[in-house]
């Protein structure tokens, strides 16, 4: 799991005998394990002796006040719901948490957090069943708290923040002078913090070294470590995950969506996903030709920051597609056709550009075609690339570039589509994916990723405020964020309230993710001049209080 001489491979469980010795597997989930396999020469080619969809997606965070506007300040002050998330567990997947904040103290400074799983440190005790990383209970935190130096006594911090705030948008202790409150400041905590992911995978998708991205299995893992907490707990579980990755086919199929998938199902879990922020961000191109000549000519500018980046096409299975790559000197690969699992890569004459080319026949996953290039060193300028229909049918296709800081503002397509941006994980189809509007002035957030999934599933779900929400940062500081992670925070509190009025209040004790969801899309608050769902807003603006009172008998 630690060792950067080994591969992390997502395999299905019926496939484990195929690979022998169990000392090699980690289970993930029912359905898939990590197989970890030797990285040899650690060759770009590896992906392609190796099927796609082995190797997990890469992640990277989603955010870069208003409580009132989702109606939640009106459900708490009625007595008779009064809703805090009292009973219930929040659940982050993310960079970790600063404890000692005030924000998740009570008030005789012990602390709120149940359990905390850092993953990036070896030197604890792991938790059970799991293999790596130290585990931190509520005892050990409140021990930490009460000596001269809790970090010699339970050493995770958050040097990001991005944890630290979006658990306290959910779940914060309110402070008056700093004009903050979390949605549910009665709920308790379990966190995960993940790990920094292996840089033979960062090669294997030519991601620069210093970016901070996180690999799907170890989510993936997190999910199962707040799943088994939750159900030894016997409470109800709210998940937000503000994490987002443009790699996969956008269509929900990927390892990550399937399990958000199953758990939005069961029983006492919510989940909310932000829907990324990639709506103006230039990185997605989408073409349909119906008409000859069969091929699509389109361009994207290289900046002089991206010296290595991976590019997905996604056609769809209308026939066989080819690919030729020409450089801004006009050096070109020649047209690149579709196999099972070839890798090929392409040394440019006059310039030090570097192109390995996958063109693969069929994605297990999806059944679809799949094309991904991988630069190295490119010649900063204008790149062309022609796709080409080898049936000489028409075609379509959607190319994507990385999401969030895997590749500077200054790599874009020249003729961009700002639609079918949503990151995975919010492609599934049974978890909240939220997408971010400006609470001061009623409008969407411009990045904030815009839908629908490939295959036409309806998302975003819902839209919730997501600019410069109040945040409590590392050393009890406090701050504000803003995007569709911030907005995604602020929604998980919404799925708390209804998961307490559900379950701790008896009120609905079988009620699931699912099934809060509908409920929130059904209580959304909508413009009589937008048409419903759209792939801009979803369902609407989130309004709890409009649910509750859909919820009452006339």
């Amino acid at each position: 799991m630690l060792d950067n001489n080994y591969y992390d491979l997502i395999i299905n469980n019926v496939s484990i005998p195929l690979y022998g010795a169990e000392d090699n597997i980690t289970l993930l989930n029912f359905r898939h394990s990590l197989l970890h396999i030797p990285t040899n020469n650690q060759d770009p080619c590896t992906l392609g002796q190796y099927p796609y969809h082995n190797f997990p997606t890469l992640y990277t965070p989603t955010s870069t006040v208003s409580i009132e506007k989702s109606g939640i300040g009106t459900v708490q002050r009625n007595p008779f719901l009064s809703l805090f998330g009292r009973g219930i567990i929040i659940g982050i997947i993310d960079t970790g948490i600063d404890y000692r904040h005030q924000a998740f103290l009570y008030n005789d400074n012990t602390t709120r957090i149940l359990s905390i799983w850092d993953q990036s440190i070896q030197e604890g005790t792991p938790p059970e069943g799991f293999t790596f990383g130290s585990e931190y209970s509520r005892e050990l935190i409140n021990l930490a708290l009460r000596s001269e130096d809790p970090l010699s006594a339970v050493p995770t911090t958050d040097t990001n923040g991005h944890g630290t705030a979006i658990a306290s948008i959910i779940a914060g202790n309110p402070n008056p002078e700093s004009t903050f409150s979390g949605v549910v400041p009665e709920s308790e905590l379990v966190i995960v913090k993940l790990k920094e992911a292996k840089q033979n995978l960062k090669n294997i998708f030519f991601v620069p070294e210093n970016a901070l991205c996180y690999q799907e299995s170890d989510i993936m893992l997190g999910l199962r470590y707040l799943d088994s907490y939750s159900q030894n707990a016997n409470r109800p579980l709210v998940i937000c995950i503000a994490l987002g990755s443009s790699q996969g086919g956008h269509d929900g199929s990927g390892a990550l969506s399937n399990y958000l998938n199953y758990l939005a199902r069961l029983p006492g879990i919510g989940i909310s996903i932000s829907a990324g922020n990639e709506g103006n961000s230039r990185r997605h191109y989408f073409n349909s030709t119906t008409a000859a000549p069969f091929y699509n000519d389109f361009e994207f500018r290289v900046g002089e920051p991206d010296t290595r980046f991976s590019m997905e096409i996604w056609p769809y299975a209308l026939g066989r597609l080819s690919v030729d790559v020409s450089s801004p000197n006009r050096e070109s690969t020649q047209q690149i056709y579709p196999t099972i699992s070839d890798c090929r890569m392409f040394r440019f004459i006059f310039t030090p550009s570097e192109i390995w080319v996958n063109n693969f026949m069929f994605e297990e996953e999806t059944g679809d075609q799949l094309i991904l290039l991988r630069f190295l060193n490119p010649l900063p300028g204008v790149w062309r690339i022609r796709v080409q229909s080898m049936e000489n049918e028409p075609l379509s296709f959607h190319s994507w570039l990385p999401a969030g800081d895997l590749i500077s503002d200054e790599t874009f397509f020249l003729n961009p589509n700002p639609d079918t941006t949503i990151t995975s994980p919010g492609n599934g189809a049974s978890q909240l994916t939220v997408t971010a509007y400006n609470q001061f002035d009623d409008s969407i957030i411009i990045e904030s990723s815009r839908g629908y999934t490939r295959n036409g599933l309806v998302k975003p779900d819902i839209a919730a405020p997501g600019y410069q929400l109040p945040c409590a940062l590392p050393e009890n500081r406090y701050g504000t964020l803003t995007g569709t992670g911030a907005a995604a925070a602020h929604a998980a509190g919404v799925i708390a309230m209804v998961l307490e009025w559900a379950i701790p209040r008896g009120n609905y004790t079988s009620m699931t993710g699912s099934d809060v969801n509908r409920l929130i899309i059904r209580g959304a608050r909508r413009s009589d001049t937008i048409i419903y769902p759209n792939n801009i807003w979803g369902y609407g603006e989130l309004d709890i209080n409009s649910l509750f009172q859909g919820l009452t008998i006339i």
